[in-house]
């Protein structure tokens, strides 16, 4: 049964998918990725300390995804910088944020009702990356679902994925905080997405592609929104991502035992020194006693005779 059609919903997947990214989507993705750098520690000190490393942080944040799936795919790195058109609107989209007189457009921008709407809009080009990354792939590497499910994901978070290379620019070196360590939401629903386009493209998941865009950025915008509302950080695939854990990567280590037999010893072996010590330090001083009293008998004897 087609529950699209059923639910009236296939005309409005068809015109989500013909939906032109092209200029209002990609400012907001541009303005809500600026705004992001700008918020972080010692972002301002660089903009003004050097706006070239500072403009060169921006573009890896609007165009990270791309640079990175070109990387991956052997394609010239610089290749997602060709188009003038969209260098330059992210560009002028970098000088307002960082430089505009009263710092009018962050203002505007950070306010929570228009964040929101930007906040929407990028999630729905999250959509396309990951679906442009995978179909990529999938033109050059038909049977590989893992070099879909890469490009997908390098293409949708790519941003996030090359971070730690991000901060080198701005001369910060924070190597706890790189992606694979601790995946945050945006990495975590772009690899989510990834591998959803990926097992649709190989027919794995029987659904039109136009249905899935619908459904994923649905979620997408409204798990975003809500985090945006709530002020919550919390993953909404956390329970499912504790049990996971906890069922296939907590097992019982086969050196457990050993460590464990290892560690009562030197324990043991700590507390029976530490006796052997006291005890010694107890006989000196009940071996010093009576000669000590000794002495001061004969003292007194002398005195007396």
């Amino acid at each position: 049964m087609d529950w699209f059609g059923l639910l009236g919903l296939d005309e409005l997947s068809h015109g989500l998918a013909n939906l032109s990214m092209f200029p209002y989507f990609d400012v907001a993705h541009y303005v809500v990725s600026i705004m992001a750098l700008r918020e972080q520690p010692g972002a301002l000190e660089v903009s003004r300390v050097s706006p070239l490393a500072c403009w060169f942080s921006s573009m890896l944040f609007c165009f990270g995804g791309a640079v990175l799936s070109a990387i991956m795919l052997a394609e010239p790195a610089v290749a997602p910088l060709s188009n003038s058109t969209s260098v330059l609107l992210a560009s002028i989209t970098w000088y307002l944020v960082f430089y505009c007189p009263v710092d009018l457009v962050y203002s505007c921008a950070a306010l929570l009702p228009l964040r929101l709407v930007l906040s929407g809009m990028k999630e729905v080009t999250r959509t396309w990356k990951v679906l442009g990354g995978v179909t990529q792939a999938h033109s050059k590497y038909k049977d590989s679902l893992l070099v879909m499910i890469a490009i997908g994901w390098a293409k949708g978070a790519g941003g996030g994925l090359i971070s730690n290379f991000e901060q080198l620019v701005r001369g910060v070196w924070k190597p706890e905080t790189n992606e694979f360590l601790k995946m945050s939401y945006p990495t975590k629903i772009t690899l989510i997405g990834a591998v959803l386009f990926a097992l649709q493209q190989t027919h794995y998941l029987p659904v039109q592609t136009h249905h899935l865009m619908l459904v994923y950025t649905v979620f997408t915008v409204a798990n975003k929104a809500r985090m945006m509302l709530t002020g919550s950080s919390a993953s909404p695939f956390a329970v499912i991502e504790s049990a996971v854990y906890k069922a296939l990567f907590t097992g019982h280590s086969p050196y457990a035992a050993l460590a464990a037999e290892v560690k009562k010893a030197c324990v043991d072996r700590g507390a029976t020194n530490g006796t052997t010590a006291t005890k010694a330090i107890g006989g000196n001083g009940a071996a010093e006693g009576p000669s000590g009293s000794l002495k001061a008998k004969e003292e007194s004897e002398k005195k007396v005779n």
